[in-house]
């Protein structure tokens, strides 16, 4: 059975439109009930809130504990990568910022054809190879949201890579353009290693729709809707890592909780849960599991994750009259310094960030639609 581990992307905030606002009291805390509960793997990455995000694991975690008593994992972020000379500063400053002398897992930071300059046009795999020969790093890996075909390229191409982290999760199963199923047979096959990414896909297999949690709830009322998505993944073969995002106290207890109690999927649970996946895939608008790299690459400054999450809120409500989530979109417009919907310029330069291949300018023209009426509220 695989470890759990406590990604480090989404954590509390004492402002919510401010990421790097981040909560360290509440994080201390998520912290000390994670190594308390017996587990010790963290991970986080450079571009991670906004830049602090190794900085956030240094205060949280490397101030508070001894080095032997945990395990990090970060990655090399080739979004800003453009030649060699750049590999050294950056690396050092991650040391600096994470607080360590060793990186134990380190990972080229998706590696796709959004940063194929950077994979492509600069030898990354010779420099983390020298680095773990030098005795900075323990373990070299990727993370990927590349399809099988892609990843086997990489595999076949780069035997040194030791692991890999996958998108993996019971909606992306048999998901045509995550294809998370294929992916962890060709990690196999190539015997590397999974760590897993979004089991809960950003928060949707926590708050499933009426209809499926019914199904759940149908058939197990014992069982809490998020238990089902942490059975699948922590009873996968080859997985050694489950990564479990937690923006709160409760959601790390949660999480801790059900994988604790994350006995396997027998065959009929299995059949349901592609039935539950049948009606998500209805009911979601849009597919964004808020990583948030689109926001880091918007000229206008559009939080773009917020208010897909806020868009998402608004329609699995089926209305197409006002709502709460209308409102909050109204309240995040009158902030200041932050782009809204119909600011998109349409550049592009969020659709080549996203791991979830959404055509955000498209879905920001819905969002619009939506939200920026008069009748809602909403004045230009």
């Amino acid at each position: 059975m695989a470890k759990l581990g406590m990604g480090m992307m989404r954590l509390p905030l004492l402002d919510e439109n401010d990421v790097t606002n981040i909560d360290y009291e509440q994080v201390n805390k998520m912290v000390d009930v994670f190594m308390d509960a017996g587990f010790n793997q963290f991970d986080t990455a450079y571009v991670y809130h906004e830049g602090i995000g190794e900085q956030a694991f240094k205060k949280a975690v490397v101030d508070r504990y001894p080095r032997d008593s945990f395990k990090i994992s970060t990655k090399l972020p080739l979004f800003i990568i453009t030649e060699e000379s750049q590999l050294e500063p950056i690396f050092a400053e991650q040391l600096e910022h994470c607080g360590v002398d060793y990186i134990d897992y380190y990972m080229l930071h998706n590696v796709s054809g959004f940063t194929e300059n950077a994979w492509k046009n600069v030898d990354l795999f010779s420099f983390i190879q020298k680095k773990k020969e030098e005795g900075f790093i323990k373990h070299i890996g990727l993370s990927t949201h590349g399809n099988a075909e892609f990843l086997e390229e990489l595999l076949f191409d780069h035997p040194e890579i030791e692991f890999v982290l996958l998108q993996i999760n019971y909606l992306d199963w048999e998901d045509e353009g995550i294809e998370s199923r294929k992916c962890l047979e060709v990690a196999t096959k190539y015997n590397k290693p999974v760590m897993i990414m979004e089991p809960y896909k950003g928060g949707f297999l926590a708050d499933v729709p009426d209809e499926a949690e019914k199904l759940m709830k149908d058939y197990n009322p014992d069982r809490a809707v998020v238990s089902w998505a942490m059975r699948f993944v922590a009873n996968l073969d080859n997985v050694c890592v489950v990564y479990t995002g937690a923006s709160d106290l409760e959601q790390i207890e949660s999480n801790i909780q059900e994988f604790k109690n994350a006995d396997p999927l027998n065959d009929e649970e299995m059949e349901l849960l592609n039935e539950v996946s049948e009606i998500i895939n209805s009911n979601i608008t849009v597919s964004c599991t808020k990583c948030r790299y689109c926001v880091d690459s918007c000229p206008e400054e559009i939080d773009i994750a917020k208010i897909f999450d806020l868009y998402n809120k608004h329609m699995m409500l089926g209305r197409d009259d006002w709502s709460q989530y209308g409102n909050a979109y109204l309240n995040y417009t009158k902030l200041p310094n932050v782009g809204i919907a119909s600011d998109c310029m349409e550049c592009d330069s969020c659709i080549e960030e996203c791991p979830q291949q959404i055509n955000i300018p498209e879905v920001l023209k819905d969002v619009v639609e939506a939200f920026e009426t008069e009748g809602y509220g909403f004045t230009d």
